[in-house]
């Protein structure tokens, strides 16, 4: 992925997560931002990238996108390789909405939530390529959800569930220039040999 990478990944949650509440018949979206925008009123779901790290196992190594040809379908897939790109781990919290009413909608569009992104925990981010981000539960300490929470005093504490997003990649502008394959295996030489009749 470009600079748009985690861009992208949000918006692929995003859409898993309202296709799962559609699909349930639940009423409501899924907000993006923080949990006290005043924007938030009508959401089901609140969706907040809350912590974004470097990926430690993946930061050394080189990230090769492959690009699906388009004319002729059969031919090879593309290859770019990026030599610096940086891997990132997402760390979102989904929340439970605003709405006003008993507990049992919000809970149960949690519920929907979690089971939409246990099924799909390969997600597939397209953009000029597809690439995979796996998405998983994080475990989420009770000190951890309050400093998360602790950010925004003036939102009454909700229901919530962290996700680990990896890996996410962002690459350099260019590509490192891949070398022509080799498609003759031959030894010339520079000497002319004569030979005669």
């Amino acid at each position: 992925m470009r600079a748009d990478g985690i861009r992208r990944v949000t918006e692929a949650l995003k859409e898993c997560l309202e296709q799962a509440l559609r699909f349930a018949n639940m009423p409501g979206t899924v907000f993006v931002g923080p949990l006290d925008d005043p924007d938030v009123h009508d959401a089901a779901l609140i969706l907040f990238l809350y912590r974004v790290v470097p990926n430690a196992s993946l930061r050394n190594r080189e990230h090769r996108v492959y690009q699906a040809p388009v004319n002729p379908p059969q031919a090879d897939p593309k290859v770019q390789v990026f030599q610096n790109a940086l891997p990132l781990d997402l760390y979102f919290l989904i929340t439970v909405g605003t709405k006003l009413g008993s507990e049992e909608t919000p809970l149960h569009s949690l519920g929907i939530a979690i089971q939409a992104l246990h099924a799909a925990s390969d997600l597939t981010v397209t953009g000029a390529e597809q690439e995979t981000v796996r998405i998983t539960l994080e475990p989420l300490t009770t000190e951890e959800a309050s400093r998360i929470w602790a950010l925004f005093p003036t939102a009454n504490y909700r229901t919530s569930v962290a996700y680990l997003a990896t890996p996410v990649w962002i690459d350099p502008r260019l590509p490192e220039p891949v070398a022509a394959p080799v498609v003759q295996d031959q030894l010339l030489s520079g000497h002319r040999v004569e030979v005669s009749s």
